[in-house]
């Protein structure tokens, strides 16, 4: 059985202070919850690299086959060939997810309306917020 992992970047401003969200559920057990300050970014550039973040912490705990969902319709359709990826800052972050895509035997990835992506939204805005109040790069829960 494929795991679930569940992804967001937020930016407030475009650029601006940006986060990312991860949200790994193998079954109803929820692996592991990311929320990470990334720096001043675009949206698009965040996304991409929630979805960097996902798969190298999906790689790391062991797993090969993996679900993703992202409200990104923009990273979706470019992951999946339906969009080119034209745009010089995501052209190296989109070469870099199919290295890590290669790894795994199965990988899929779907887009979710926004509202059934609000916990992973949450974590990326958090990641901000933690940023913004105390300057922590990142905060990670492990179950």
């Amino acid at each position: 059985m494929a795991i679930e992992v569940y992804i967001d970047g937020a930016a407030r401003g475009n650029p601006g202070p940006a986060g990312i969200g991860v949200i790994i559920k193998d079954g109803p057990k929820v692996v592991q919850e990311i929320g990470a300050y990334i720096g001043k970014t675009t949206n698009n550039v965040a996304e991409y690299l929630s979805l960097i973040r996902g798969l190298e912490e999906t790689i790391i705990r062991g797993y090969t086959s993996a679900s993703f969902f992202s409200d990104s319709e923009l990273l979706v359709k470019q992951l999946n060939g339906e969009y080119k990826v034209k745009h010089e800052n995501l052209v190296p972050l989109h070469y870099h997810v199919l290295t890590l895509v290669d790894r795994m035997k199965d990988f899929s990835i779907k887009h979710v309306p926004r509202e059934k992506n609000e916990h992973a939204d949450k974590l990326a805005n958090e990641g901000i917020d933690f940023h913004m109040a105390s300057g922590p790069l990142f905060k990670s829960t492990k179950q």
